[in-house]
């Protein structure tokens, strides 16, 4: 799960805002001052939401100054009441990589979220793939759901991958037995049936559907 920072003075809005961001899938932090922002800099954070004017003396200029320092990488996104050329100009000099007007709507905001968080955090989209509210990660061998580890044996894991690579596409028993089992596997195609049934068991929410006379699909 991803981590974004709010910082955002307006406590409806901050407030609004992090609603739909969890909703997203965003584990969410927010702070009301630029110095509170400043203090956590340094922990685990995968995407800044700044306001450039806040109650106390610390601007949003401020915060991304501090946070550059630290990390030259991580995505900032500028929020302003003003829309002017010179803000955002000045933003991006100091490493913002989006700028939003406000008043701004929640699910825009989301959007570019999830834009900047595809674009950047890319080779690490591919090594997690998400099913319903199943995360699947493919180096780490586990699945979770909402962050709460489900054990999996080895061919319970292969199995699952080789559906949710291949959504939608139907398999034979056969073909489930040579990619899983692999070609060296001799006994009933039977075995196919029950490593399903105990996979449907762990993961309530995982589509498979029988197709008559055929073999398995994931939808």
């Amino acid at each position: 799960m991803y981590t974004v920072c709010f910082v955002e003075d307006e406590i409806n809005l901050s407030n609004l805002i992090k609603t739909y961001l969890e909703k997203a899938g965003y584990n969410v932090i927010c702070f009301t001052k630029g110095s509170e922002a400043i203090k956590y800099i340094g922990n685990k954070v995968d995407l800044w939401i700044l306001d450039i004017m806040l109650e106390d003396e610390i601007s949003g200029y401020d915060v991304i100054k501090e946070i550059r320092a630290n990390d030259e990488n991580v995505p900032v996104i500028f929020t302003s009441a003003r829309d002017q050329d010179l803000d955002k100009i000045l933003g991006l000099e100091l490493g913002s990589d989006d700028y939003i007007t406000k008043p701004y709507s929640s699910k825009e905001l989301v959007l570019r979220v999830n834009k900047i968080i595809k674009r950047v955090y890319k080779d690490e989209n591919n090594k997690i793939i998400n099913y319903d509210i199943y995360k699947i990660d493919l180096d780490k061998r586990k699945v979770s759901e909402r962050d709460n580890d489900i054990k999996l044996t080895t061919l319970e894991f292969d199995l699952l991958v080789l559906f949710v690579k291949n959504k939608d596409k139907c398999f034979t028993r056969e073909e489930i037995l040579q990619s899983v089992w692999g070609n060296d596997y001799f006994g009933s195609d039977r075995v196919v049936d029950d490593l399903i049934r105990r996979l449907r068991k762990k993961l309530p929410k995982i589509n498979i559907t029988a197709i008559y006379g055929f073999g398995y699909r994931l939808s």
